[in-house]
């Protein structure tokens, strides 16, 4: 089974329904998923602001939450992708937190699934080709043309 790398708008997507939510539900049953640790308080984050702005309520935002911390994901620490993530982050000129991702699939080799198409196309448009072959669009992902 081959190993992917996912964001928080990969993951958010299984518990909230969105753009995308059957595409990311997919990915699930294909591939062995992995992230930065990163990905807790991204996510914890994300619920949070929806609550604020009455997108979710509270009940829906804490079984959101639980659901995501039950979800198999393979958790990794951050720390030993600091100074690729920072590398790529000054080079693409895009923030660090999104380049833990990215350094991750890197390093293992894989694939970085996001629904961030500017990250996608910013990282595609840059000259360096292996950058280019860690990084899918959810779309394309889903529908197997990684």
């Amino acid at each position: 089974m081959k190993t992917l790398v996912i964001d928080a708008s990969i993951a958010m997507k299984w518990v909230v329904e969105e753009d995308g939510t059957a595409l990311a539900l997919a990915l699930r049953q294909q591939a062995r998923l992995v992230a930065p640790n990163l990905l807790v308080p991204e996510c914890a984050n994300i619920l949070w602001k929806k609550v604020q702005r009455k997108e979710l309520g509270k009940d829906e935002a804490l079984l959101a939450a639980r659901l995501l911390q039950s979800a198999e994901i393979e958790l990794v620490p951050t720390r030993a992708l600091m100074e690729t993530a920072t590398r790529l982050a000054i080079d693409l000129g895009h923030p660090a937190y999104d380049c833990l991702y990215l350094a991750l699939a890197i390093k293992n080799d894989c694939q970085f699934v996001t629904a961030d198409e500017r990250m996608v196309n910013k990282i595609r448009q840059d000259k360096r080709s292996s950058f280019r072959n860690h990084i899918a669009g959810l779309s394309e992902s889903a529908s197997g043309k990684t």
